[in-house]
């Protein structure tokens, strides 16, 4: 299977991964809240910390795939996509001005084609383009700009713009209108790549209207996904998520469990308030225990949903979806309210399972890492010192392309 993903914790075998690149030093105080960063990451402390995670996962029997890589594979491989692949970027990065289209894509198009899956990442400057002296009014007034096209520092969190989901996947309309450009590279290489194109059935695309995002999808079963309702994926969302992924004859999953959480920036999705670590044990941030409500969306005749409130606290719906007797929360902090908070906003809570009982967890959330192995969780600690700084953790940093099962 291309794509064969229909759990959180059986063994991960390919992962698709981001290297940070200078994107992040395009990132300027001005433009961080656009951007939607907190705080500008160092980039070669970054990259050292996002290599160090690529070699555990390949230490770990894990074949790593990079964004860039297959972008400029598919692109090689089918060159005439080259100018529709550069109108439809442009077309989804709300160029300030109609006047920069036609000379960004023809400064885009010289060049290689690896060098163009790159700008179009890292940015375009207005002192780049050859057009900056033309006299229209928008170049004029434009010499105090930093960029035509922004950069898009948020790629190396490859889990918000598409989502794996049995042997399909979600292809998301982003809640930002700065992250919608991210999901063209995924577009492009599940449609076009010879080692996806043809083989993926798409459950959601750009063009569907409400916004959805990786972060808030969880693969509990191959029968069952949990989809977060957040700050960032609209309830209508999942309706036509589920719609589309019940009418789909190959598709095993027939239950969706919607779990409303707190639409707030510190939680903004599922997976950074609650991961899966073992069969039976999840890591969650105590404070949306109280919070959440859960609601069941099942397949009903003539291709409609059958919508239930589910009236059973969070573990107990979760142990009925993964057929086991009882699950655990780990908190997230353990009991010390201080620590949980602060270990949540530095993804504490965003593990990413290896295997079932193996996490990769940031080094620094040591409270949270301790309490998982007292459950008796393995956590391979992996430095965060500036990749933390991108609200992310290991969870939102990979796409599982394929797990055992």
């Amino acid at each position: 299977m291309a794509i064969s993903v229909k759990s959180e914790i059986q063994p991960l075998k390919k992962v698709l991964l981001h290297r940070p690149g200078s994107e992040l030093e395009q990132l300027v105080p001005n433009s961080m809240e656009r951007l939607l960063f907190d705080d500008i990451p160092y980039l070669r402390g970054a990259q050292t910390e996002h290599d160090a995670f690529a070699q555990l996962l390949r230490d770990n029997g894990v074949e790593v795939v990079y964004l860039a890589d297959l972008t400029a594979q598919t692109l090689e491989n089918r060159p005439e996509l080259r100018g529709q692949f550069v109108r439809d970027f442009l077309e989804r990065s709300s160029v300030c001005s109609e006047a920069y289209v036609e000379v960004l894509s023809e400064f885009l198009l010289a060049l290689e084609t690896r060098d163009l899956v790159i700008k179009t990442m890292t940015g375009v400057r207005y002192a780049e383009l050859p057009c900056r002296n033309r006299p229209s009014l928008v170049a004029m007034r434009s010499n105090k700009r930093n960029f035509v096209l922004d950069p898009i520092p948020n790629l190396y969190f490859t889990r918000d713009p598409f989502a794996s989901v049995g042997i399909g996947v979600s292809l998301h309309r982003m809640y930002s209108v700065t992250r919608n450009r991210e999901t063209i590279y995924s577009e492009y290489i599940l449609r076009y790549h010879p080692d996806y194109a043809g083989k993926v059935s798409f459950y959601y695309t750009p063009r569907d209207p409400f916004s959805l995002e990786g972060g808030d999808i969880l693969n509990l079963s191959a029968t069952t996904i949990a989809v977060g309702i957040s700050e960032r994926t609209m309830p209508e969302a999942i309706e036509r998520l589920a719609r589309k992924i019940f009418a789909d004859e190959t598709s095993e999953i027939r239950r969706v469990l919607a779990i409303d959480i707190p639409a707030k920036r510190a939680f903004m999705h599922l997976d950074t308030v609650l991961t899966q670590a073992d069969y039976d044990k999840f890591v969650v941030h105590p404070s949306i225990l109280q919070q959440i409500e859960l609601f069941e969306l099942t397949p009903a005749a003539a291709g409609k949903l059958h919508i239930s409130r589910v009236d059973k606290t969070l573990d107990q719906a979760l142990a009925e979806s993964l057929q086991v007797e009882r699950v655990s929360l780990l908190r997230c902090g353990g009991d010390d309210g201080i620590a949980a908070q602060r270990e949540q906003w530095n993804d504490g809570s965003n593990t990413l399972c290896l295997r079932p009982g193996t996490v990769i967890a940031y080094d620094r959330n040591y409270v949270t890492n301790r309490l998982l192995e007292d459950a008796g969780i393995e956590v391979l600690r992996i430095p965060s010192g500036e990749l933390s700084r991108g609200r992310g953790g290991p969870r939102c940093m990979s796409m599982p392309l394929r797990r055992e099962g």
